[in-house]
């Protein structure tokens, strides 16, 4: 019995698991760390959790057969709880590609279907390992790939907006939910959606990965080019004659002379560091293991002391005007998340503090969420057995 709930267990969890592990490995740029993926797929897992009891409480409300349910409203939820910590990731600028898009997406699939296959070990003792066939290679996989998908079509559609637009991740979630739904309509022909499952999903991710690699090189040149060519106009005046330049330089009627020098100097430095986070990305990409200077940590400093001499009001009024891509505000993040690694490790910057209270908030928001969903299912479940008892 140990060894054939081993032999279960491995078929159920291990496949998808390794599939991850294969496109992080095939990154050629490691635009995704070892940390961040385990905390998706702990973020995912924690999902699972929380769509066990939303998939049982949906399922007693609306009071709908199981099959119904499984192809039409399953689907949704489950995608909907998937998305959100894409969605979120993207509304705080930490994606910036669909290469760490789809690894993203895909590590909190396989951490739902991780927790989800754990259930089912425990519930289905009995299940045998075609079963776990399907559910390792199909079940597993689908949910991995759907929100891969999503993640990839969400990066396609908002990678040149710098502002974030919660409407442009719509397209993407309704094919999530689609694929989803699709998968869940073959319930009597298990081998063919499972089968369907590892062509679809593994061929279209490493498809993306390879097209990925060549659009991110070609960024990465491209914009390398165009921002020394703005750092240049910056240092010799031209830039004044710009339109973001005479826009800056209108804005001296509402804003002392100072004001708008620190704007100018907020704009050049912010140009200088990511021209340098994708010097390092090209380096990365030859094969040499380039490193960051003492230099990069006090331009951050000088950054974020220009941001507070702006203001808020002064940041806002020239943004619309520099045409930052999210691609760029992740390279920033990234390159200030790798110059201050020991700060990290010793409690990290202020930002570090900030991130990490906010992860123990959500924490604890997530166990108490928990903890009501479970409370309000028990309460319905009584006040519906209690209506079925005096209808009878």
């Amino acid at each position: 019995m140990p060894v054939a709930f081993f032999l279960k267990a491995l078929v159920g969890l291990l496949p998808v698991l390794a599939f991850l592990a294969v496109l992080q490995h095939v990154d050629a740029h490691k635009l995704v760390s070892r940390a961040s993926v385990l905390m998706t797929v702990a973020a995912g897992g924690a999902l699972a959790v929380v769509s066990y009891f939303g998939n049982d409480l949906a399922l007693e409300v609306l009071d709908i057969e199981f099959r119904s349910y499984s192809r039409y409203v399953a689907p949704v939820l489950e995608e909907c709880l998937k998305a959100g910590v894409l969605v979120y990731l993207f509304s705080r600028n930490r994606i910036g590609f669909m290469v760490d898009a789809a690894i993203i997406g895909f590590a909190i699939g396989a951490g739902f279907s991780v927790v989800e296959n754990l259930h089912y070990l425990r519930a289905l003792p009995d299940a045998t390992i075609g079963v776990w066939i399907v559910r390792g290679f199909g079940t597993a996989i689908m949910h991995g790939g759907a929100t891969a998908v999503f993640g990839v079509l969400a990066q396609s559609l908002t990678e040149r907006h710098a502002h974030f637009h919660p409407q442009l991740h719509l397209p993407g979630l309704a094919v999530a939910i689609a694929l989803h739904s699709a998968f869940n309509h073959f319930p009597g022909s298990p081998l063919t959606a499972t089968l369907a499952t590892l062509v679809v999903f593994p061929g279209t991710l490493l498809l993306v990965f390879a097209k990925s690699e060549h659009a991110i090189h070609d960024w990465l040149v491209h914009d390398y080019e165009s921002h020394e060519h703005l750092l240049q106009d910056l240092r010799t005046g031209d830039f004044t004659h710009s339109e973001a330049g005479r826009f800056i330089g209108d804005l001296a009627k509402r804003f002392d002379a100072a004001h708008v020098a620190d704007m100018f100097a907020y704009l050049r430095l912010h140009t200088q560091l990511v021209l340098r986070a994708e010097k390092l990305l090209l380096a990365r990409e030859g094969g040499t293991d380039a490193r960051l200077q003492q230099d990069d940590r006090d331009d951050f400093a000088k950054l974020h002391a220009l941001e507070r001499r702006i203001g808020r009001t002064g940041l806002m009024a020239i943004w619309p005007h520099l045409h930052f891509s999210r691609q760029e505000l992740w390279e920033l993040y990234e390159l200030e998340h790798e110059a201050f690694p020991e700060l990290a490790e010793h409690g990290g910057s202020h930002r570090g503090l900030h991130v990490r209270a906010q992860l123990r908030r959500l924490r604890q928001r997530l166990r108490q969420a928990l903890l009501r969903s479970r409370k309000l299912t028990l309460v319905l479940h009584r006040w519906l057995r209690a209506k079925m008892r005096r209808s009878a």
